[in-house]
C-alpha cells in the first residue's frame, strides 16, 4: 500500500482495475462516466493493454464477450441509457458464463433524462436488466476508497462464477474527489482452461448460449440457478450502524447512505434511536441482516432511502416481510436528498411509531 492521493472516482475505477489485471477496455463516452474511459485511453498503453473506443455501446459489449471468451480480464463502463443498450450483450456473458466486470455511473431519466446523479437503475441492475433468467453480483460502493475495493474484488467474483458483475455507482461518486490509499498489482488470475485459446492438443472449448432443445435449456437454466445461489450464500456484503438499539433504521446505498447516516447522527442528538443498514451489494441483498435487526424486537421501522420514486425500497419490505413497516423517503430527476430533508422523514418515521401503513 502506498500514500493517499487525491482521486476522482471514476478514475480511482480505472486505475483499480488495471491493477485488478484488466488489460481490455472497451467503451463508448457517456457522461457522468467519461473519465474513466478517457483514463482507461491513457493507461491501458502504458501497462501493455488495449483501449478501444468502440462504434456504440453493443459493440462494445460484444468485445467484452469475445475477449472474456479467451480468457481476457475484460471490462466495460457507461452510463445508464448506455448500459441498457449492453443489456443483450450482459445476458449472453451470463448465458456463456463469460466473466466480465461493467460499471454503471447512474445518471437521471428515464429516457436521455440528463447527466445529474441517480439511483433509478436498481431494478435494471438487480433484476438482470437483460432477457432470461440471470443474475450478477452488483457491489454499490459508497467512497472514492470503496470504488478501488470492490473494483478490485469484482473481478475475483466474476473468475470465480465465470459470471459477469456490476459495480453501481452515481454521478456524484464518480465525479468527486477523495484521499485513496490504491493497493499492489494483484497477483495474476488462475488459469482458464474453458477459455478458447486453440486447442494446442486439447479437447476444444465451445462458447455459447443458444441451446434449440427445450429441455437442454431448462437443464442450463438449472444449473446456473445453482450458482446464483451459491452467489447468495457467500458474495453479500453490508455494514450496519448503530442498529442495535434503533428503533428506526434507515436502509440506503451508495451515495446516499453518507447522506443518511449524516442525518442519523443528527437525529441521534436529539435523542432518536436511529441506526444505518448500508448495503455494499444490493444483489445479493443482505436480507439476513435485515431479518437480525427485526428478531432483536427493537426495530419498530425501517426508512428506505433513495435517489429514485422507490425500488429498492421493494427488497426492503420483501426482506422484513410484513413484520415492521417500512415507509420510503426520495428524490429523483437528478436530485439528491440532503441530510435536512432525511432527518425530517425521520422525525416523522418516530412519530408514527407503531402506526400502520
Amino acid at each position: 500500500m502506498g500514500e493517499p492521493i487525491l482521486m476522482k472516482g471514476n478514475e480511482a475505477i480505472a486505475e483499480a482495475a488495471i491493477r485488478a489485471g484488466c488489460r481490455h477496455f472497451f467503451g463508448y463516452p457517456i457522461t457522468p462516466q467519461s473519465e474513466l474511459a478517457a483514463y482507461m485511453a491513457k493507461r491501458m498503453p502504458e501497462v501493455g493493454g488495449l483501449y478501444l473506443q468502440a462504434e456504440s455501446e453493443v459493440a462494445a459489449i460484444n468485445m467484452v464477450y469475445g475477449a472474456s471468451g479467451a480468457g481476457a480480464r475484460a471490462m466495460t463502463s457507461s452510463s445508464s441509457p448506455g448500459i441498457s443498450l449492453k443489456q443483450e450483450g450482459i445476458s449472453y456473458l451470463a448465458g456463456s458464463e463469460l466473466p466480465a466486470v461493467i460499471v454503471n455511473i447512474m445518471r437521471g431519466g428515464p429516457g436521455l433524462g440528463n447527466i445529474m446523479p441517480s439511483q433509478a437503475d436498481y431494478f435494471q441492475a438487480t433484476r438482470g436488466g437483460g432477457h432470461g433468467d440471470y443474475r450478477t453480483v452488483v457491489f454499490t460502493p459508497a467512497t472514492v476508497q470503496e470504488l478501488v475495493t470492490v473494483t478490485m474484488k469484482a473481478f475475483d467474483v466474476a473468475d470465480r462464477y465465470r459470471n459477469p458483475v456490476m459495480i453501481l455507482g452515481d454521478g456524484i461518486l464518480g465525479q468527486m474527489m477523495e484521499p485513496v490509499v490504491l493497493p499492489e498489482d494483484a497477483p495474476p488470475p488462475p488459469p482458464k482452461p474453458w477459455a478458447t485459446t486453440g486447442r494446442r492438443g486439447r479437447a476444444r472449448n465451445v462458447i455459447n448460449s443458444l441451446y434449440l432443445d427445450p429441455v437442454e435449456l431448462e437443464a442450463v437454466n438449472l444449473r446456473l440457478q445453482e450458482k446464483f445461489d451459491r452467489m447468495k450464500e457467500t458474495e453479500v456484503m453490508w455494514e450496519a450502524v448503530d442498529v442495535e438499539d434503533a428503533e428506526v433504521v434507515i436502509v440506503a446505498y451508495g451515495i446516499t447512505a453518507r447522506i443518511s447516516r449524516t442525518a442519523m447522527e443528527q437525529a441521534r442528538e436529539e435523542g432518536l434511536a436511529v441506526g444505518l443498514l448500508r448495503p455494499i451489494t444490493v444483489w445479493p441483498f443482505p436480507e439476513g441482516a435485515v431479518d437480525e435487526i427485526v428478531r432483536r424486537g427493537v426495530v419498530k421501522r425501517f426508512l428506505a432511502v433513495e435517489m429514485s420514486l422507490g425500488q429498492m425500497v421493494e427488497d426492503v419490505r420483501l426482506a422484513v416481510n410484513g413484520r415492521v413497516p417500512v415507509a420510503f423517503y426520495g428524490r429523483t430527476g437528478g436530485i439528491w436528498p440532503e441530510p435536512r430533508e432525511v432527518l425530517e422523514a425521520l422525525r416523522a418515521a418516530a412519530g408514527k411509531v407503531g402506526a400502520r401503513e
